[in-house]
C-alpha cells in the first residue's frame, strides 16, 4: 500500500468518533495501514493535535470492536493532526495546502491523498472547488474522494452533486461510501453462492418463487428528528440501502466477476426494474408511520409525539414495495422490500423462497423452503427445511445453518476505508447506480409530497402495517 495523507473533513462529528477512527485503529492492529501516513482531521473547533488524539482515544476505548493496547496505541495517535478549518474560507485552503505539504515533506510522503467528506451535504460543492482552486486536489499522486451518505435528496439535487465532483474529479476518483456494501455477508453473496455447488443448485431461478428483503429497526427517531423528519424511510434506508442489497442479490454471477463487471451488471439491474406506474403506486407502494406502542417490553411513544417532530407530519418511517425485474434470470419472480422504525425485531436479512412441491402440500406441516441470509445483526446463512415428527405424522419446519462470530469480523467501514486506500471501488456505489436509484424513487417521493399514497399507521412493536401484509398475501406469500 502506497503512503498517503487521509484528510477528514468533520473529524470532531460523532461519524469519525464511533465509526472511522475505530475503523483506522482496527486497520492499524491488522497492519493494513500504510508504513508512514499523516491524517489530518479538520474542523471548526478550536483543539489542539493533542486535544485530538486524546477524543481519539477515547473514542477507541468506547467504539472498538478490539481493546486498546497500550503498547502501539501511541503510535497510532501520532499519526493524526488536527487543522482548525473553516470550509467557507478561502484562506482556510491555503493554509491547508501549507500545512499538509509540510507534514509531507517532513514524513517523506509522496502527494498521493484521500479526502474523507464527512460534512452537511450543503458544504460539498464549496469544499471541492476550493481543493481544485487551493491546489490541494492536483497532486503529482493519486487523489481519491470519499462522500459520505445522503448523496442528493432527490433526483435533480443528486444530480446537480454529481455535476459539482465531476468538474474536479473523474468517476474512478470518487467513492460514495454507503456502509451496507461493506458489511460483511453483503460482500459474501457472490462468493458464497459461485464457489458452492450445493447452494449453485438452490439458486435455480426456475424453483424460485420471491425474494424478500427487510431492514427493520426496533429504534425510533431519537435525536435524528431535524434530518429524519425530512428525509422519511425512502430516502434514509431505500434509495440507497435496500436498492443496493436488490442490486447485490439480483446480480447473475456463475464466474468471479471483475469489479468493472459487477458495476455494469448492477446498472443493468437497476435498468430492468419496472418504473413505478400509478397502479403501483396505489397497490405495490406502502409507507407508514408508528404509533405509540410497546418495544422489548417498554411503552414508546408515537412518531409524532418524538422531539423535533411536526405534530401534524406525514414522513414516513415505513415503507414496503413490490418490484419486478425484467430480465432473463428474475422475469417472473416478485422482489418484496420493506423498511421501517420501532417494529418488533432489528434484523437485515435477504430470505429466498423457494416453490412448494404441489404433492407436498398435502402433508401436514409443510411449508415452502428457504434460503436466509442474515446480514445484522447476527451474520449467518440458514436453511429452512420440513423434518417429519413420526409421533404425530406431521412436518416441522427446522432451519440448519451456520454462522461466524461477529466479534472476529472486520466491521463495515474498516472494509470500506481500507478499500479506499488501495483504489478498489467494488463495494462502492457508482454514480449510475445512484442516478437510476433516485430516477425509480423519484415517482414515490413526488407522489408522497403531494399526499397522493395512503399514510398507513402501526403501533411500535409490531411488524408494520397491515397493508405491508396485505401486499404480499396478494400474491400467496408472507413475510418472512
Amino acid at each position: 500500500m502506497e503512503n498517503m495523507t487521509f484528510v477528514l473533513f468533520g473529524a470532531t462529528g460523532d461519524l469519525a468518533k464511533r465509526k472511522i477512527y475505530p475503523a483506522l485503529y482496527n486497520l492499524y492492529l491488522d497492519g493494513k495501514l500504510p508504513q508512514s501516513i499523516s491524517v489530518i482531521g479538520l474542523g471548526r473547533t478550536p483543539l489542539s493535535s493533542e486535544d485530538l488524539q486524546a477524543q481519539i482515544h477515547e473514542a477507541l476505548n468506547e467504539f472498538s470492536r478490539r481493546d486498546v493496547l497500550r503498547d502501539n496505541v501511541q503510535d497510532f495517535l501520532n499519526k493524526f493532526r488536527y487543522f482548525i478549518f473553516d470550509a467557507m474560507k478561502e484562506e482556510s485552503y491555503e493554509n491547508l495546502r501549507a500545512f499538509m505539504e509540510e507534514r509531507e515533506a517532513e514524513l517523506g510522503i509522496p502527494d498521493n491523498r484521500l479526502f474523507y467528506l464527512s460534512v452537511a451535504p450543503r458544504l460539498i460543492d464549496n469544499i471541492v472547488k476550493q481543493l481544485d482552486a487551493s491546489g490541494i486536489s492536483r497532486t503529482g499522486g493519486w487523489r481519491r474522494l470519499i462522500v459520505e451518505k445522503p448523496f442528493g435528496t432527490d433526483l435533480a439535487s443528486a444530480r446537480e452533486l454529481n455535476a459539482s465532483l465531476k468538474e474536479v474529479f473523474v468517476e474512478e476518483e470518487i467513492y460514495r461510501i454507503d456502509h451496507y456494501l461493506g458489511k460483511p455477508m453483503v460482500q459474501n453473496i457472490e462468493s458464497l453462492i459461485r464457489p458452492n455447488p450445493i447452494l449453485q443448485a438452490l439458486w435455480d431461478h426456475k424453483q424460485i418463487s420471491n425474494v424478500q428483503i427487510t431492514a427493520s429497526e426496533t429504534v425510533g427517531v431519537g435525536s435524528r428528528a431535524s434530518y429524519y423528519d425530512k428525509a422519511g424511510a425512502i430516502r434514509d434506508m431505500v434509495q440507497n440501502h435496500l436498492l443496493q442489497l436488490v442490486m447485490m442479490t439480483a446480480v447473475h454471477h456463475e464466474r468471479k466477476l471483475t469489479s468493472d463487471q459487477i458495476e455494469q451488471k448492477k446498472r443493468e439491474i437497476m435498468e430492468s426494474i419496472n418504473p413505478v406506474s400509478d397502479e403501483d403506486l396505489q397497490n405495490n407502494i406502502i409507507r407508514g408511520q408508528y404509533q405509540a406502542g410497546v418495544v422489548s417490553g417498554k411503552a414508546v411513544k408515537g412518531y409524532q409525539d418524538e422531539d423535533g417532530v411536526e405534530d401534524d407530519s406525514t414522513n414516513d418511517t415505513f415503507f414496503a414495495a413490490k418490484l419486478c425485474i425484467n430480465n432473463e434470470h428474475w422475469s417472473g419472480i416478485p422482489f418484496y422490500i420493506r423498511t421501517g422504525k420501532r417494529m418488533d425485531q432489528k434484523s437485515t436479512r435477504i430470505v429466498i423462497e423457494f416453490k412448494q412441491d404441489s404433492d407436498a402440500e398435502k402433508d401436514v406441516g409443510i411449508v415452502s423452503n428457504l434460503l436466509v441470509i442474515e446480514i445484522n445483526p447476527n451474520e449467518s446463512v440458514s436453511l429452512r427445511v420440513n423434518v417429519a415428527d413420526h409421533s404425530s405424522e406431521k412436518f416441522e419446519p427446522t432451519y440448519i445453518g451456520f454462522s461466524k462470530h461477529p466479534g472476529h469480523q472486520p466491521e463495515a467501514y474498516e472494509r470500506l476505508l481500507y478499500d479506499g486506500m488501495i483504489g478498489d471501488s467494488t463495494f462502492f456505489a457508482h454514480w449510475h447506480e445512484v442516478e437510476l436509484s433516485w430516477e425509480w424513487v423519484q415517482p414515490i417521493l413526488d407522489a408522497f409530497a403531494n399526499d397522493e399514497a395512503p399514510l398507513h399507521t402501526y403501533p411500535a412493536g409490531s411488524t408494520g402495517p397491515d397493508a405491508s401484509h396485505e401486499l404480499i398475501e396478494r400474491d400467496g406469500f408472507e413475510w418472512n
